[in-house]
């Protein structure tokens, strides 16, 4: 995929966010992109951002934006909008697993067993729909012989963040992403894990301001825009050599410092690897 222009991507909770400037960027590259995400009409989610809005941006960029309406945790509609891609586009080149419902209570300095079991819809959004939405991307990829699941995760797969279900979320997404390269080696599919630092999105400024503690743990430096790990992905699809990457759980900002991506500032990212914690999984 060395040019992107006419490719085809779906992002997952794209209406804000990570998966926001991630539909940008590639549609900026000129990609069809499917915008995926629950919020379609504004006010309804207490964050700004619709999946309308989002899609009208990927128009503006030069690419082509079709907002969808989606809930992850509903395997009908997944398979729906497979089924669509498929009908109206013939081919699906990548599939970036970025959504994550955060309940109040991940971020609360409280303990796991004073969090309500509903919690577990994190572990729900950020890793079966994750495999719900590979599984049907796979059906595409593998008769074409070509594409990218791109997952994101993050530090907190290995370092302990807010919340025990977030952790296990990450760490699962990781080691996921490893094995489903092993079985997808053979068609020429990549998979990858993507850790992400902080990103200045729209959840995390409101975090700054409200809870206790966040901000001081910040490096500045290493933080980036939600267009970064759109940068990294389209870097990484247009690389001649991707299959080497595969099952690899990469941090982006050294993806970044590799493949000479900055972000939309020009800044070039630092890694936390050395704070932080190290990745576990290497390409298979």
């Amino acid at each position: 995929m060395a040019n992107l222009k006419g490719k085809v991507a779906v992002v997952t909770g794209a209406s804000r966010g990570i998966g926001k400037g991630t539909a940008m960027t590639l549609a900026g590259e000129g990609m069809t992109v499917y915008v995926t995400g629950r919020t379609v009409s504004e006010g309804v989610h207490q964050l700004p951002g619709t999946v309308g809005e989002t899609a009208a941006l990927c128009d503006e960029r030069g690419g082509k934006g079709i907002a969808v309406q989606l809930d992850l945790t509903d395997d009908a509609q997944v398979a729906a909008l497979s089924e669509r891609v498929k009908a109206e586009q013939g081919r699906l080149d990548i599939l970036v697993n970025n959504a994550l419902s955060i309940p109040p209570e991940m971020t609360q300095r409280i303990s796991f067993w004073e969090k309500p079991l509903s919690n577990w819809e994190i572990l729900d959004t950020g890793l079966r729909a994750a495999y719900v939405a590979s599984w049907h991307a796979a059906q595409i990829m593998v008769p074409q012989g070509s594409g990218l699941i791109a997952s994101l995760s993050g530090f907190v797969g290995v370092t302990y963040t807010y919340d025990v279900i977030f952790g296990t979320t990450k760490a699962g997404t990781d080691r996921m992403m490893r094995d489903m390269a092993i079985e997808l080696k053979e068609h020429n599919v990549c998979a990858v894990s993507l850790w992400q630092g902080f990103t200045y999105t729209e959840r995390a400024i409101e975090n700054l301001k409200n809870v206790p503690g966040m901000a001081a743990q910040l490096n500045s430096a290493a933080g980036s825009s939600p267009e970064y790990p759109g940068r990294i992905i389209a870097a990484l699809a247009k690389d001649p050599e991707l299959m080497k990457r595969s099952g690899g759980t990469w941090i982006n900002a050294e993806l970044g410092q590799e493949y000479g991506v900055s972000d939309v500032d020009g800044r070039m990212i630092p890694s936390n690897r050395a704070e932080r914690g190290s990745p576990i999984w290497q390409p298979v």
